[in-house]
């Protein structure tokens, strides 16, 4: 879709004039570099050294490069934002390079940054691509505690250091195929150092339908960093010309999306995520490592996808996480365990809160989907429902978080609710899938399933259920800003758009073996959507139509038609966007037949729409200036 540049975006560019603060009483600090192009080292390249925070961005310092590509630049670290590098050449008029050298604070990863840089076309694709969604015309900016994470990952993609490729793509073959994804795009960039007629076919060929041509090399990646599905066969063609990074890719990409693949201790199976304030990523897990036994942790991932807060944790009654987890307004996680019949809860800083063996308050058998509500309500869908009840089904209420004042909620329409999640009005949404969990992974392709969606009013009383022949199996579903609810149907590979009255508005059905599970929307309202079946992230258009290319309406597919794949994609039950903009997925099992754990999470790097978290409920963009969310 074309890049446009809204009111936003010139609020941004008009608050770059405003210049983040240096920390106080900082030491003036070095930075060392090369600039090389084409493996070679670039004379003579303006080296600008910038900070950007959610105040706007500004210089640091300049520097001029000598024969050998070298530069030195002195210059007083300012207290928070990113600190990058960016360097142009005489003779290579659309020649820009960039490299992410340094982060505050601000995010979930403690800051960092190096003394020493290489600045070449792979650090630019790092750096372009993990920040796709803070880069603009007055460069890179935008609110803590997105913008600090995502130049972190930037170092997952390239070294700042030596400006080779992050040990996350060279360390696990899973993740093969963007390391050679990202060499190509790297190789295209190079063209630009030496043959301007092929850098200008780079331009035209990155040009987004209906927008504007890129002026430089930084642009162009972008422009295919905000539109992955632009002209794969002709630019993986161009890019053959070019032998600079290997490995690169032997075909065309279906998309030029950077998928990553995080494995960490007992992330293994993993059901649910959620993202935390800070933008860690938390994780339900099905079953211990290389078994089908029930896991007994929950795991909590940093951005860059490293184990925080003492994760793997244990206690507080886990036993195989299930398809649920939610964050309340104290920062505290609570998360179903499905074998356990219990609600298990951890503090914001992963202490397990809740008894040994869980809360079982409401009679939770194999207790689903977990929602937190304005009020800090916990909801839970206890998919098979009251004790001496099984399969009739049940909505849990722990009223202002106190399992003792269980309140459990029962109706007709009630049949294994499976997922439950708020509006903006207060109401409770639960998808009620008509089979177990076993029997839905087991099942091949039964007819007439049904399924229904019940909506629950803030007194607890049910108010309208909605069905509809698409909705066969529904499993996840999200609400987008406007209150529209999308859900997966499992059976029907059909996502059923639902609006706030209750009254069917669409049903986008997707290839057959999709068997979509999950479904998250980002900050511009897309739909982001999780295959169990063939692997596949799809993205469709939402209700802003203006997020997509012309002629998009809400359901047109956005990706490639079997959707986004990548060697990193297992078969998955989870998608989510975190305050970076990456969409982030649960590698559940990694064979159906026999059924095998899958292995992970990945990331999709600067492929969505940042949004605030936790949810609150419905997703919200943070403000570009300040960062404030809803509250």
């Amino acid at each position: 879709m074309a890049l446009r540049w809204t009111s936003a975006s010139v609020a941004a560019a008009c608050a770059a004039l405003a210049l983040p603060a240096p920390a106080s009483g900082a030491a003036p600090l070095s930075l060392q570099g090369t600039v090389t192009g084409a493996g070679k080292p670039l004379q003579g390249s303006q080296v600008t050294l910038m900070a950007g925070s959610h105040s706007g961005a500004r210089k640091l310092g300049r520097a001029t490069t000598d024969a050998h590509g070298a530069f030195r630049i002195t210059y007083t670290k300012p207290a928070d934002g990113v600190v990058y590098l960016e360097a142009t050449s005489p003779r290579a008029h659309r020649l820009r390079l960039r490299s992410v050298v340094g982060f505050g604070d601000g995010g979930a990863v403690p800051g960092r940054t190096v003394d020493k840089a290489t600045v070449n076309e792979l650090t630019t694709v790092a750096a372009t691509y993990a920040l796709a969604r803070f880069s603009g015309r007055p460069g890179i900016t935008g609110p803590a505690p997105g913008l600090e994470n995502a130049a972190a990952t930037s170092f997952n993609l390239a070294d700042p250091t030596t400006g080779k490729a992050g040990k996350p793509l060279t360390g696990d073959s899973a993740n093969s195929d963007t390391l050679a994804t990202q060499n190509t795009l790297a190789d295209l960039v190079s063209l630009c150092v030496t043959d301007n007629a092929r850098c200008d076919k780079l331009t035209r060929l990155a040009t987004p339908p209906g927008g504007t041509r890129p002026a430089d090399t930084v642009q162009a990646i972008l422009d295919l960093a905000h539109n992955p599905t632009q002209a794969p066969d002709r630019l993986a063609a161009l890019a053959r010309s070019a032998t600079v990074f290997t490995p690169a890719l032997g075909a065309a990409p279906q998309s030029w999306i950077l998928a990553v693949r995080y494995s960490a201790p007992q992330v293994y199976a993993p059901g649910r995520i959620a993202f935390d304030a800070k933008g860690n990523v938390w994780a339900t897990n099905n079953w211990k490592p290389g078994t089908r036994d029930p896991s007994s942790f929950v795991t909590v991932q940093d951005p860059t996808g490293r184990p925080v807060l003492g994760s793997p944790i244990g206690g507080g009654g886990m036993k195989a996480g299930a398809w649920g987890l939610a964050i309340d307004h104290d920062g505290s996680v609570w998360a179903p365990s499905y074998g356990g019949d219990a609600m298990a809860k951890y503090s914001a800083s992963g202490k397990p809160l809740s008894p040994s063996t869980g809360w079982k308050n409401g009679d939770l058998v194999k207790p689903q989907g977990v929602a937190v509500d304005q009020r800090g309500n916990v909801w839970i869908a206890n998919s098979h429902g009251l004790k001496g009840k099984p399969g009739v089904g049940s909505v849990v209420v722990y009223p202002h978080g106190d399992p003792s004042k269980a309140i459990s909620i029962t109706d007709k329409s009630f049949d294994h609710p499976f997922a439950v999640q708020i509006d903006g009005q207060g109401r409770a949404w639960v998808t009620n899938s008509h089979l177990s969990l076993e029997e839905i992974r087991q099942a091949g392709r039964p007819r007439n399933v049904g399924g229904s969606v019940t909506v629950i009013g803030r007194d607890f009383k049910p108010v309208t259920s909605i069905t509809d022949t698409s909705l066969q199996a529904p499993i996840g579903f999200a609400l987008d800003s406007k209150g529209n609810a999308w859900v997966a149907g499992f059976f029907s590979s059909a996502v059923t758009e639902i609006r706030p009255n209750g009254t069917v508005a669409g049903v986008h059905r997707l290839p057959k073996r999709v068997f979509p599970w999950s479904v998250a929307i980002d900050g511009q309202d897309r739909v982001w959507v999780a295959g169990f079946g063939d692997s596949s992230v799809t993205l469709l258009c939402g209700v802003n139509s203006a997020a997509c290319p012309s002629g998009a309406s809400a359901g047109t597919v956005l990706s490639p038609a079997q959707g986004f794949r990548n060697k990193a994609i297992q078969h998955l039950t989870a998608v989510q966007i975190d305050p970076s903009g990456n969409a982030w997925v649960a590698d559940n099992w990694s064979k159906i037949v026999p059924p095998t754990g899958g292995v992970g999470l990945v990331e999709l790097i600067g492929a969505a729409a940042p949004v605030c978290t936790p949810l609150t409920p419905v997703p919200a963009r943070p403000s570009a200036t300040t960062g404030a969310c809803p509250k």
